[in-house]
């Protein structure tokens, strides 16, 4: 009888902790929308500025912008059509022409909710994009409001991009475990 206490004690700690690991994560799919515009259109401002040209021409491939510096506040929006789809958010940061060989950007971005159940919320995210991929991956750092202590990764297809301009219309999938 002596060894049942001790016993009983560690059954309920791994259960306890059981219970921590497994029933307090919940993850959140996100499917939007961002919108590129570096060149403006009539209705369309600009919402990303170079605010630093690389050396020109790239040593390694010179039609490469390699150190190019953009600052974006990109509309998140629920369709692709800026004009009629509901805007959700902005994704505000920065990217970095960040290769001299390959056409790869350093993304760095707050997807700020601005609509619905996640307005004053945000995301963050940092990493890699390698824009001539099909899907892109990258990680989440962080998140505020309801996002507090989010994990997790986007997924980013290219919906169309304007190789005359640089705009692009940016499909993105958002995992978020919190």
């Amino acid at each position: 009888m002596a060894n049942v206490k001790p016993t009983v004690q560690l059954l309920l700690a791994l259960t306890a902790i059981t219970a921590i690991a497994h029933g307090e994560t919940t993850t959140t799919h996100l499917h939007f929308y961002m919108h590129d515009t570096q060149t403006p259109s009539p209705g369309s401002p600009a919402t990303a500025v170079l605010v630093a040209r690389g050396p020109t021409p790239s040593p390694v491939d010179p039609t490469n912008r390699f150190g190019d510096a953009y600052v974006i506040d990109d509309p998140l929006t629920e369709g692709p059509d800026l004009t009629s789809s509901r805007t959700v958010g902005r994704a505000q940061g920065f990217y970095l022409a960040a290769s001299q060989s390959l056409d790869a950007l350093l993304l760095s971005v707050n997807m700020v909710f601005t609509a619905g159940r996640h307005n004053g919320s945000s995301v963050t995210v940092m990493g890699r994009d390698a824009i001539f991929n099909e899907v892109r991956e990258l990680p989440v750092l962080g998140g505020t409001g309801v996002f507090r202590g989010a994990g997790g990764y986007i997924q980013i297809r290219t919906h169309s991009f304007n190789i005359s301009n640089g705009n692009a219309v940016l499909k993105v999938d958002v995992f978020i475990s919190v």
